[in-house]
């Protein structure tokens, strides 16, 4: 009587194995199970759960967040350091020969353009805002694991393109502030205030303009490269520096407007 032999089902195996294994490189949905609108940190992701020495695209992000949030705070520091200093020099006098106390603080006036600037900011942070939730929305995110197309790039190059020309506007308002102090004569060495307040604009639009420059990085990312979730994480890093820097500008928009 002939044996009966029956085959191994290593096909079978092999690609439950492939499916199983999540490499980070985007073979798995980059957002399951997790919060559709924010593309990541909601409850019940079971995210912890994910067997040791597995990475996913949750990891791949995750780290990246962390290199911009200590990236972000050493400018922060350096910006409290300039406010310090800003107190401290405001509130330093000296006495005269007649032993009167003499205080050489001369307010400066804030250009009326920087309220415009600052609406066009926030505007900017909004559609940011936008277009990063628009790379972790569920239903489109599966449909471009899937290979149907990239509905979730689609979706977000507009609003990050907005983000992009608001930003842009902004720098270029910037500009016309300093160009109206120009014509008043009031310099970068014209006064302690004078000298903070280009000191801090000047700082805070260099950072503004790397920020535009993460964006168009971004934005060429959602066309060139061939990984979703290197897309998302693109748009994602881009956005948080964006919102942060978005902050920094309300707190000195606001120390110089109203506490010079």
């Amino acid at each position: 009587m002939a044996a009966t032999i029956t085959p191994i089902d290593s096909e079978r195996d092999k690609k439950r194995r492939v499916e199983e294994y999540d490499h980070g490189s985007g073979r798995r949905p980059p957002n399951d199970n997790r919060d559709k609108r924010t593309g990541g940190g909601g409850d019940g992701d079971n995210f912890n759960n994910r067997p040791a020495g597995r990475r996913g695209p949750r990891e791949r992000l995750g780290r990246y967040r962390v290199l911009i949030f200590f990236a972000l705070a050493g400018d922060l520091m350096f910006f409290v350091a300039l406010v310090t200093v800003f107190f401290v020099s405001q509130t330093n006098g000296h006495f005269d020969a007649y032993n009167r106390y003499i205080n050489d603080w001369l307010p400066t006036t804030v250009p009326p353009i920087l309220w415009l600037n600052t609406a066009l900011l926030f505007l900017s942070s909004v559609s940011m805002e936008i277009a990063r939730r628009r790379m972790f929305e569920e239903s489109h995110a599966m449909e471009e694991w899937l290979g149907i197309g990239r509905p979730t790039s689609r979706r977000a190059i507009p609003w990050l393109a907005v983000t992009i020309i608001l930003g842009g506007l902004f720098l270029a308002g910037q500009t016309i502030a300093w160009q109206q102090l120009a014509l008043q004569h009031v310099l970068f060495a014209s006064s302690q205030s004078s000298h903070f307040f280009y000191l801090i604009t000047y700082t805070h639009a260099i950072h503004l303009f790397l920020g535009l420059g993460f964006l168009i990085a971004a934005l060429s990312g959602l066309y060139l490269s061939r990984q979703m979730e290197t897309r998302q994480i693109l748009v994602d890093s881009s956005a948080w520096y964006w919102h942060s820097m978005g902050i920094f500008w309300l707190f000195i928009f606001t120390l110089l407007a109203f506490f010079q």
